[in-house]
């Protein structure tokens, strides 16, 4: 099968990790090496967003990457806005390159490259899977729950506005968690066309096999979050009040060195020192993705406190290193955390019961061990990235026969 994946602002030939399908390189990386691996012909369509990054590349044996000129490279990574405004010129290559070479199925991350997939795409004839990764209607709860009402600027407004049209043009969609599916039902999309096919983890580096980091006789407690996301913080910040001896690794951000200028770190770090905690909060800054593993494992738990988790990819990744995970019942986190197996689940803004579960986990050892050895195997056997290139497939496969 000849395999055409669009994502716009993809970088797969420099990799970042990010927190799901749209942002995360290494996992598009994963993703295409499964599907070569299993005999089809794969190629990824980005806009060159990097001026020394060539106009083709092989990025594994049978995955092929092409750059398309979509006009002046920018000083600064595109958001929303920059990418609409060059979706025309990113979709015109795309259909001379498709009238001459025909894939057999068109994927779209992120709700700009399925703009651009679907135009492109247009009387061929070619089915177009359209994965969001992240919708604009569940960012903006969560982001309304984060600072209250959130006004919408001219890309923001398109975004709300078009995503419901190209989840309807769409042949089918991929939901990366079950409560997506919820959000696509509502904005008009056929269930019957949703599929829910969660980003994988690789298993092969995250695996309670392994270094772990270095640790100071304290327990510990792991949180990864953008620190914009201070609201979110702060109700961990007060549950750790309430954990007398337990230290935090706060990870995200800018570069460690860089952290003093950050407004939101001199935010944070003051209010960790008007509640006392200062000494048992520790900021990291940016963590590289191969260095993720150690800290994971040298955590006693992993604690999300977000507002909204697409993917929930830092708890599927500690899961993977045996580290329980303590998150709330939203995006990812409700399809991977197993409630009292593999973790525990509490509502978002309890900082009073995050700490009880918190004080509970770390008083039974044994308990902690049990939850770590569930997780590893939930992982591998339903995030495993083989399992979600099969699924992947299967979805392929369904649109092609329609199609057919």
């Amino acid at each position: 099968m000849k395999i055409a994946l669009v994502a716009q602002n993809a970088t797969p030939l420099h990799p970042r990790a990010g927190s799901g399908p749209d942002r995360d390189d290494i996992g598009l990386s994963e993703l295409t090496r499964k599907l070569a691996g299993q005999g089809h012909q794969v190629t990824v369509y980005a806009q060159k967003n990097l001026a020394d990054v060539p106009d083709q590349a092989e990025l594994h044996a049978g995955v092929r990457v092409e750059h398309i000129d979509a006009g002046p490279v920018a000083a600064t990574e595109p958001g929303d806005a920059d990418l609409l405004e060059r979706v025309p010129a990113f979709s015109g290559p795309l259909r001379s390159l498709w009238e001459s070479d025909r894939p057999d199925v068109v994927h779209a991350l992120a709700w700009t490259s399925g703009l651009a997939a679907l135009a492109a795409a247009r009387d061929l004839g070619i089915p177009v899977v359209q994965e969001f990764s992240s919708l604009s209607v569940a960012e903006r709860r969560a982001a309304a729950g984060q600072s209250g009402a959130v006004k919408a600027d001219g890309a923001s407004a398109a975004r709300i506005r078009l995503e419901p049209a190209i989840g309807r043009s769409a042949t089918a969609v991929v939901a990366t968690n079950s409560a997506e599916v919820s959000d696509l039902a509502d904005l008009g999309v056929h269930r019957s066309s949703i599929r829910v096919v969660p980003w994988g983890v690789d298993t092969d580096l995250f695996t309670p096999e392994g270094p772990a980091a270095k640790r100071n006789g304290r327990p510990r407690l792991l949180t990864r979050a953008d620190l914009t996301q201070r609201k979110s913080l702060e109700t961990l910040f007060r549950a750790l009040t309430k954990v007398p001896g337990a230290e935090l690794l706060v990870v995200g951000g800018p570069a460690e060195a860089d952290l003093a200028k950050d407004d939101n770190y001199v935010k944070l770090a003051k209010f960790a020192a008007t509640l006392g905690i200062t000494d048992r909060v520790i900021f990291t800054g940016a963590v590289e993705y191969a260095s993720m593993p150690p800290l994971l494992r040298s955590a006693d738990l992993v604690i999300s406190t977000c507002q909204y988790e697409p993917s929930g990819t830092t708890s599927l990744q500690a899961m993977a290193c045996g580290t329980p995970v303590i998150a709330p019942p939203v995006g990812g986190h409700v399809d991977a955390v197993v409630d009292g197996t593999t973790g525990i689940i509490i509502p978002p803004d309890r900082p009073a019961l995050l700490a009880q579960r918190i004080r509970q986990l770390l008083a039974h050892p044994m308990l902690i061990e049990a939850y770590g050895v569930a997780a590893v195997d939930r992982v591998r056997s339903r995030y495993s990235w083989e399992r979600i290139a099969g699924e992947t497939l299967a979805v392929y496969d369904r649109v092609t026969a329609h199609a057919a």
